[in-house]
C-alpha cells in the first residue's frame, strides 16, 4: 500500500483527493491546505488526518509519495522539500514559473530516483496516444505543419480574486491553460526551438492574458501555430484540438476521435484506410476503476502510482518533459513584447491611382521602397 499526502484542496485537489481515496493500491493519510473550514469538515467526515501547514504534513507523517496541486508559484518549493525527504511526488502543472528551477528539480529527482510526474493529462487519452503511434511510424510521412487549439469557459468576466488572476502566481491562459496545448504538441511532435509573433491579450482579466496566439519553428523546418481561448463560452469545457499535415496526408485529433486523410498514393502501412477515416477514443481508451472528469484523471494517477508499486522509474509527463513545456511558455513570454512590422497605409487602391503616372502597381513598388 502506498501512504500518499495531498496538498492543495482547490479544485485539482479535491478532484485528485477524490480519485486517490478510491485507489486499490493507495492510502490517503494526510492533507494539508490554509482554509481551516474546508480542513475541518474534511476531517469531520473523513477521519483524515489535516494540516495547514505543508512542512508538518511531510514532517508528521511516514508518506512514500505526496501530490502537489497548489497555486503554481509554490510548485518548486514544496517539490524540493518532497524530494529532499525521497518522497514519490505528482505535481500539478505547469511545473515551474522559474525554468531553472524546473530544470534542478528534474536532476534531484533524477538523482533520488523517485517516481515523478507532472499532470499533463492529455498524454493519457487514448485518441492522443493513438495519434502519436501513426506519427512515430511516419503514417503522414514528413510532417510540415502543425496547428494546435484549445477553447473553453474558464474567465467569463472581470474578476481578480483567485491566484489564477494574477501572473506572478502562475495565472493567465499561457500558464495555466495553453500549457496544457504546448505540452501535447511536445509529446506528439517535439518540442519547438523557437516561437515567433506571439500575442496575448486580455479579454476580460485586468493583470493576465485571457488568449494566447504564436507561431512555433521547429528545428527540422516544420511550422506551427497554437491558438488558445480560455474566455470562450461557446463550449462547455475546456477543448483541444491538433491538426498535423505531412506528404502523406493530414491528421486531426481530439479527446473523442482521431480523423486521417491519407492520399492514395501514400502507401501507408500503418494505416488500414486511404482517404477519410474516422476513429473514436473508445477504441483507444484503456478503463479506468474510478470515473471523475474523464478517464484520464484517473489514469495519469494510475501510472503514477504504479510506478511506484513496480519500482519502474520512466514516467510519460516526467518532471524532464515538464520543463520542455515551460521553456516553451517562457520564450512566448519574452517574445509577446518584440516589435511589430506596422503594415503600409501609403499603399493606394487601383482606383484611387488612375490618372496618376504609373498606375497601381508603381504606387505599390513605390511605398515599398
Amino acid at each position: 500500500m502506498v501512504n500518499v499526502g495531498l496538498i492543495g484542496l482547490g479544485k485539482m485537489g479535491l478532484s485528485h483527493l477524490a480519485i486517490v481515496n478510491t485507489h486499490p493500491a493507495v492510502k490517503l493519510i494526510g492533507v494539508c491546505d490554509t482554509a481551516s473550514y474546508l480542513c475541518s469538515i474534511l476531517n469531520k467526515y473523513t477521519g483524515i488526518e489535516v494540516y495547514s501547514n505543508y512542512r508538518e504534513l511531510l514532517d508528521h507523517k511516514s508518506l512514500d509519495a505526496v501530490i502537489i496541486a497548489t497555486p503554481s508559484r509554490f510548485h518548486g518549493e514544496i517539490v524540493r522539500e518532497a524530494l529532499l525527504r525521497n518522497l514519490h511526488v505528482f505535481c500539478e502543472k505547469p511545473f515551474c514559473l522559474d525554468v531553472a528551477d524546473g530544470l534542478e528539480l528534474a536532476e534531484l529527482a533524477d538523482r533520488k530516483g523517485v517516481v515523478n510526474q507532472v499532470g499533463y493529462h492529455y498524454r493519457f487519452v487514448g485518441s492522443f496516444n493513438e495519434a502519436k503511434r501513426l506519427l512515430d511510424a511516419q503514417a503522414l510521412g514528413r510532417l510540415h505543419h502543425v496547428r494546435v487549439e484549445a477553447y473553453g469557459p474558464v474567465v467569463l468576466r472581470p474578476k481578480g480574486a483567485t491566484w489564477r488572476a494574477k501572473g506572478s502566481e502562475g495565472g493567465g491562459c499561457l500558464y495555466d491553460y495553453a500549457c496544457h496545448a504546448i505540452d501535447i504538441v511536445n509529446y506528439l511532435v517535439g518540442m519547438p526551438a523557437a516561437v515567433s509573433g506571439t500575442v496575448l491579450n486580455r479579454v476580460f482579466s485586468r493583470d493576465v492574458d485571457d488568449e494566447v496566439y504564436a507561431t512555433m519553428h521547429f528545428s527540422d523546418g516544420m511550422t506551427g501555430m497554437i491558438a488558445a481561448n480560455w474566455s470562450d463560452d461557446s463550449l462547455r469545457r475546456m477543448s483541444t484540438q491538433v491538426t498535423l499535415w505531412g506528404t502523406n496526408g493530414r491528421m486531426i485529433v481530439d479527446r473523442q476521435e482521431v480523423k486521417t486523410y491519407i492520399r492514395p498514393a501514400a502507401g501507408s502501412a500503418v494505416v488500414a484506410k486511404e482517404g477519410w477515416d474516422v476513429r473514436y477514443t473508445t477504441d483507444f481508451q484503456n478503463d479506468v476503476w474510478y470515473y471523475l472528469r474523464g478517464e484520464e484523471y484517473s489514469a495519469q494517477l494510475d501510472h503514477f502510482f504504479r510506478c511506484i508499486t513496480d519500482g519502474r522509474r520512466e514516467n510519460i509527463s516526467s518532471f524532464a518533459s515538464a520543463t520542455q513545456t515551460d521553456r516553451v511558455v517562457s520564450a512566448m513570454l519574452q517574445n509577446a513584447g518584440d516589435a511589430k512590422r506596422r503594415v503600409d497605409a501609403g499603399i493606394t487602391m487601383p482606383s484611387q491611382s488612375r490618372g496618376r503616372s504609373g498606375g497601381f502597381m508603381s504606387s505599390v513598388k513605390g511605398a515599398l521602397r
